[in-house]
């Protein structure tokens, strides 16, 4: 059996969040900021229509903003995160296997299955009734040409969001017309490489040589051109690889200048990456922090710093990560600064039944560690701030700056939309 792919991706999906419980901006022009209210990164479809490129800085066109009568809200990630989780959930009742391949896209595996234009508008239909959020939906014989499928789908109007490239006439047909920059994988440096040689468009890629790409580009490139040509080269990935590193950083609502107040921001997201990686059933050796002021502050000196240090044996004890965190921000900070930004990394992970353990070891202790952080975990759960260590900061009025963020409407009983 040939396999058969379909891409189904959330329309705007940030704007059609912010419109779900607001239906008087089903036509009005939306932007979303993003951290701290800085530049925007979503725009509704007018928004694209007037010109407002994405990751514009706000203060750049407030003047558009103003006369275009322009509605903005700030990041609202919550509300996003479990929209999207009610939206992979409805897709799960149309295949077996479904990969999540970002918080708005997702790939199914619909082999064996026919009439899959037909089948296509059923997702769409299925997944604005359960949750109330458009989609297009893209599917093809590789991956690859289900994405290019998804980019007719959103571009043309006529196929009413749902396009099938399983036929290779189609498929030349649309490669014909389709810039080389719009392939899945193909970034704009490498979209000026192969335009500066003559390749425009989908199909003059896919008419190249595949070994000649592999010695001339890369191996990638290569496979994208024989998926390109029908060849799935690109498995369903369902469970996920595991990550290789865990960040957590943020920039803040204010500039931090006091030691306490920023060993307290490195202790927070020191305790949320211990919980990311206890998540993934990982253990970590290397332990980053680094801090740094912001380049655009011309109030004061700038300064930026990073330290590594690693555990004697890999973990994913909170308490060990923060007390190795807490001597790698001692080696790097530096009075007389205005923060702006901090965060911590983990990395070279490794499996729990892997680890060399220690002869001296307790390992009683070691378990009693274990329960520990899953009881703390599990408290977590049930409302985030529920428990945290000493060297976190309970009340986080560092917090980053949402002057227009809409209510956490699925997420809190207080944000309940009231019908009356």
């Amino acid at each position: 059996m040939k396999p058969t792919f379909a891409l189904v991706d959330c329309n705007n999906f940030y704007a059609s969040c912010e419109r779900l419980f607001r239906p008087d901006l089903t036509d009005t022009p939306i932007v979303v900021l993003s951290n701290n209210d800085g530049c925007i990164i979503a725009r509704s479809q007018e928004v694209k229509d007037l010109g407002v490129k994405m990751g514009s800085p706000l203060f750049k066109v407030k003047g558009e903003i103003k006369r275009h009568v322009i509605l903005v809200f700030s990041s609202n990630y919550t509300l996003y995160g479990d929209i999207s989780s009610r939206v992979m959930q409805t897709l799960e009742q149309f295949s077996p296997y479904v990969e999540v391949y970002s918080i708005d896209e997702a790939f199914l595996d619909l082999s064996g299955i026919g009439a899959l234009e037909e089948y296509g508008q059923k997702i769409r239909s299925t997944v604005i009734r359960h949750v109330g959020v458009p989609v297009c939906v893209g599917i093809g014989p590789t991956k690859t040409l289900a994405k290019l499928a998804n980019y007719a789908a959103k571009k043309f109007k006529g196929t009413r969001g749902v396009v099938d490239l399983t036929d290779a006439q189609r498929q030349m047909k649309l490669m014909k017309i389709t810039p080389v920059g719009e392939v899945w994988g193909v970034g704009r440096k490498l979209t000026q490489k192969l335009e500066s040689q003559g390749i425009t468009t989908a199909f003059k890629l896919a008419k190249m040589n595949p070994h000649q790409v592999r010695q001339s580009y890369s191996v990638v490139l290569e496979r994208t051109v024989c998926e390109l040509n029908g060849e799935s080269c690109l498995e369903l990935d369902e469970v996920g690889s595991k990550r290789q590193q865990i960040v957590c950083s943020r920039s803040f609502g204010e500039k931090l200048t006091c030691y306490s107040d920023l060993k307290e921001v490195v202790c927070e997201f020191g305790a949320r990456a211990a919980a990311k990686l206890r998540g993934e059933e990982q253990l970590a050796r290397m332990v980053t922090v680094f801090i740094r002021t912001s380049p655009f502050d011309k109030s004061g000196p700038n300064y930026a710093n990073a330290a590594t240090g690693s555990l004697v044996q890999p973990s994913s004890d909170t308490r060990q990560i923060l007390e190795l965190a807490v001597r790698m921000f001692d080696s790097i900070w530096c009075e007389g600064y205005r923060y702006a930004k901090a965060g911590i990394m983990l990395g070279e992970f490794c499996s729990p039944y892997d680890v060399q353990l220690d002869l001296f070891a307790d390992q009683t202790d070691s378990q009693r560690n274990d329960s520990l952080m899953t009881a703390v975990d599990a408290l977590n759960c049930k409302g985030q701030g529920k428990v945290w260590f000493g060297g976190q900061r309970p009340k986080k009025d560092w917090y980053i700056r949402q002057a227009n963020v809409s209510p956490a409407y699925t997420t809190r009983w207080s944000c309940l939309p009231v019908v009356k």
